[in-house]
């Protein structure tokens, strides 16, 4: 599953690659959101590469789910997480794919086409990133951290987190907000952050880093929100105590 998912991931980012900088088909445009024609493309190719070798599990995508909605196995699929910076000609924005038992995720690959930077794990192995093993960041002042804070689309949502920048940025080295969840926590990850957190969240944009955090040493604390759909998030290295959203 891990080779499927990282040539899954592999496929459908070099298509992106390609196609990104030319003008993009939008299919729908809200407040603080796109719809493009380049997300249901994406997740079509990787749709199609998974049955190819999986007919009987099951797709879970933000473009909506294929396959056998019975099956033991959901692969979680983010076809472009940082879709506005990709329809924007941000250079931010990444594949993730999942896949996951009843009990616990299997496998987790982000792919940043743009930088050619795989990050992967395995339910029982390292993680790694192009190959080679990846650790989450030492450093326990906060005076020397950098944290991520996610905004998502609601008044609400944004007011949570305009609330934690203005408690943590006088604590930390910096804060930034980049646009693409799934990359912040392989950032973790890897030791370039040493925290992402949002309060609204799907499932879909942090099932792989979630994984692959925990393979790199970091923590996960996930909670469901009362609309039953979306999640509140922290991830983090582990040398803090830092609330859930």
């Amino acid at each position: 599953m891990l080779a499927t998912a990282i040539t899954a991931a592999r496929a459908a980012g070099e298509t992106l690659r390609r196609t990104f900088g030319h003008v993009v088909k939008i299919n729908e445009s809200t407040p603080h959101d796109l719809k493009i024609q380049a997300d249901l493309d994406a997740q079509a190719q990787i749709t199609r590469i998974i049955l190819e070798q999986f007919p009987d599990h099951k797709i879970l995508g933000e473009e909506g789910c294929s396959g056998n909605p019975n099956a033991e196995i959901e692969w979680v699929v983010d076809p472009i997480d940082g879709t506005l910076n990709f329809a924007y000609g941000m250079p931010h924005f990444c594949v993730s794919i999942a896949a996951r038992d009843r009990q616990k995720t299997l496998v987790g690959v982000i792919y940043d086409p743009m930088r050619e930077e795989l990050f992967s794990a395995s339910h029982d192995g390292e993680a790694e990133l192009n190959c080679q093993p990846i650790f989450v960041s030492q450093r326990k002042d906060l005076k020397d951290c950098v944290f991520v804070i996610g905004f998502a689309k609601s008044q609400e949502t944004i007011s949570r987190g305009l609330k934690l920048y203005e408690f943590y940025a006088p604590k930390l080295k910096k804060l930034r907000m980049m646009g693409s969840a799934a990359l912040d926590i392989a950032y973790v990850a890897s030791g370039r952050i040493d925290a992402y957190m949002e309060s609204t969240i799907q499932i879909w944009d942090v099932a792989a880093g979630n994984l692959i955090l925990q393979r790199a040493g970091g923590r996960v604390d996930l909670e469901l929100n009362p609309d039953g759909q979306s999640y509140r998030i922290v991830a983090q290295s582990g040398h803090h105590q830092i609330a859930l959203p």
